[in-house]
């Protein structure tokens, strides 16, 4: 019995059981985690039932109503309820989200199930999501149109409607007005104020050239004159209309249609009005800019920033990590000080993140940026342009975090194409250069792409090294649009990483803000497991197209 178990042990096969069930174990939790994020992140947009309690709180039994989502229900014991006056050693009870943060000051309540003496779904119970104070729940008693008091009937409910469709409309002009027309007139007044510092500092501010930049200044109010015309007529319009809501305990408040963003009654929605809402609540959260202080609206800045950065990484990564692993490999003579170069690149994977960023911060926000503004920004001063944290900064950071990604997979990669080859390419009259180029590099394309995906999915999640030199909460302007040079390097910007942290670790209101982080995970996860799979698929065609040349 002995020598057969021996034997099974020298077979290896104990070993390749071991690394199966270890592989399996990491492949479950990983589906199991993901499974996790996905629930409670997509669950957020699913518009839940409202509920009306009736409510008696002990010890007193004082009546209380209330309405709201039914958020988390748990079970605990009576002293952590805050309640012994219940019987039993443990207790269930409810996270209601009542919203009306305006009125009773708080948006999530815990309630005892004990203590709920009636639960009911009222039909005509509506939430609306407003632009500030959270969401509101009650009832709909009044409008007020344009001025005009309507008395509330059976066809308010579609007036309500109409009326913020077309204060959505007018809420949407006033802000590509102010973002977009007035922001250009601004940033265009801006450059013609510090064309004109620049003039002064080089003695060239004649009155020829201070008439042309005056000229165009006056340009510029006229439009922007215009522009704020136009908004004043807009607001106008925005603030006159208004409705009148009563809460479940029958208090009336009026609320402006300027500050609505929504409004619906979800009892009374059927399946497929509830399918067609998750739809257009998840494409709001891919496509619109926070709001509430990151716990409401979408995160399109924080996808665009996260895109924008990897792709500037890896626009500077690749020929660094490429030359670097062409010389070691290639070129350098291989010795004691090529060995300690290869050293030094395996060990600078395993540097802390937040080391490249104390660096980038050090050298290149304040030594680099510091210098080039000194030279080509002069006019700029004191205020810095390159010399304080930004994109290019956290680009060029994270190119260096992830540049031994890039070189280790492609000295792996020219090291698999074989010696014949170089030397058939030589033999046939190629010079070396004309042999790299040609022939050896092409053929070390799959490890190089494998290399670089693998560095833009490691990127994609840094968050630590991006807090010192560059990201923000929340970003006034994108990196990238239509006012010249349109790629603006020197600006902040926003980061998924950094939006979970911030939203999760910084948010006044932790409940509110529970299911964003579990959304943004989820997608900050999937665009990290499509950057892998796309290295995959690349280095699998790549690998077919080249594998004739390597066995011939």
């Amino acid at each position: 019995m002995k020598v057969k178990i021996k034997k099974w042990f020298d077979s290896g096969t104990p070993f390749v059981w071991l690394n199966a069930g270890a592989v399996s174990v990491s492949v479950i939790m990983v589906a199991g985690l993901i499974a996790l994020i996905a629930v409670r992140g997509l669950g957020h947009f699913w518009p839940a039932d409202v509920a009306v309690f009736d409510y008696y709180v002990e010890p007193n039994g004082e009546a209380v109503r209330l309405m709201g989502e039914i958020v988390d229900e748990e079970t605990v014991s009576r002293s952590r309820a805050g309640n012994p006056d219940y019987a039993g050693e443990s207790i269930t009870r409810d996270l209601i989200k009542t919203g009306n943060r305006d009125v009773s000051g708080l948006d999530f309540r815990w309630i005892l199930n004990a203590g709920i003496k009636n639960r009911t779904y009222p039909d005509d119970a509506m939430i609306v999501e407003r632009r500030e104070w959270g969401n509101f729940y009650g009832y709909l008693s009044g409008l007020e149109i344009d001025g005009q008091k309507l008395s509330y009937n059976d066809e308010s409910w579609n007036s309500f409607q109409q009326a913020i469709e077309n204060n959505n409309r007018i809420f949407d002009e006033i802000r590509h007005i102010e973002k977009d027309l007035i922001g250009a007139v601004n940033y265009k007044m801006e450059r013609l104020r510090l064309k004109q510092r620049g003039l002064e500092l080089k003695e060239k501010d004649t009155p020829e050239n201070i008439a042309k930049l005056i000229k165009q200044r006056e340009a510029l109010q006229l439009e922007y004159n215009s522009y704020t015309t136009e908004l004043e007529e807009l607001y106008g319009e925005l603030n006159r209309s208004s409705f009148s809501a009563k809460t479940a305990n029958g208090k009336e408040i009026t609320v402006g249609f300027s500050k609505v963003v929504r409004a619906y009654r979800p009892n009374a929605m059927n399946l497929l009005d509830k399918c067609f809402f998750y739809v257009e609540k998840f494409w709001e959260f891919l496509s619109d800019d926070p709001r509430e202080a990151n716990t409401e609206g979408g995160i399109f800045p924080a996808i665009f920033g996260t895109v924008l950065m990897v792709m500037i990484m890896a626009v500077l990564v690749t020929p660094f990590g490429v030359i670097a692993a062409v010389y070691l490999r290639e070129y350098a003579t291989q010795g004691p000080v090529t060995r300690l170069i290869r050293i030094a690149v395996n060990n600078l994977a395993g540097v802390p993140s937040v080391v490249y960023g104390v660096f980038g911060l050090g050298f290149f926000v304040y030594f680099l940026g510091g210098s080039i503004d000194e030279i080509f920004f002069p006019e700029s001063l004191p205020a810095p342009t390159f010399g304080t944290p930004g994109l290019l900064w956290a680009s060029l950071t994270l190119a260096i975090l992830t540049v031994p990604v890039v070189i280790v997979a492609t000295e792996e990669g020219l090291s698999r194409v074989p010696r014949a080859i170089r030397e058939g390419s030589l033999a046939l009259g190629a010079t070396k250069a004309e042999t790299m180029f040609r022939t050896v590099l092409p053929m070390t394309a799959s490890a190089m792409m494998t290399g670089l995906i693998l560095a833009v999915a490691r990127a994609a999640g840094e968050v630590a090294p991006l807090m010192l030199v560059g990201v923000v909460k929340l970003a006034p302007s994108l990196g990238l649009d239509g006012n010249a040079p349109f790629l603006h390097l020197d600006r902040k910007f926003m980061h998924l990483g950094f939006h979970i942290y911030d939203v999760g670790f910084q948010s006044p209101n932790v409940e509110a803000a529970r299911p964003l982080v579990y959304a943004t995970a989820l997608l900050l996860v999937l665009l990290i497991i499509i950057l892998n799979l796309t290295a995959i698929r690349i280095r699998n065609n790549l690998r077919e197209k080249y594998r004739a040349a390597e066995q011939s």
